[in-house]
């Protein structure tokens, strides 16, 4: 089990989820937080002051964000920041990029 950051956090970015993470496993792209899965913890405080619910633990991902699974650990690859797993979000780990999904996003 881990957490999921999904669509709501498109174009919002709050990240005070981030700054509770015990961790620091969640990380700033372009136009989302994501949450490394390697490294999360499965504490769910991020959950718990995410002001736009945005995070859910991987079981419980609503069927329409079932793809923001695959896209929180893609962000991480090789396609595209090739981070696999730094070991804390940090300022050289904030990256300009996202992956497909959220980069074609188009917010209502």
């Amino acid at each position: 089990m881990t957490y999921v950051v999904t669509s709501t956090c498109i174009d919002v970015k709050d990240g005070i989820c981030q700054k509770v993470c015990p961790v620091e496993c969640i990380y700033e792209g372009g136009r989302m937080m994501y949450i490394q899965p390697d490294e999360c913890i499965n504490c769910g405080i991020c959950v718990s002051v995410c002001p736009v619910q945005a995070i859910f633990e991987d079981e419980d991902v609503p069927a329409a964000e079932q793809p923001f699974i695959a896209a929180n650990v893609a962000f991480f690859g090789k396609d595209v920041t090739g981070w696999g797993a730094p070991g804390g979000a940090d300022r050289n780990h904030v990256s300009p990029l996202d992956v497909p999904i959220v980069r074609d996003w188009r917010s209502v």
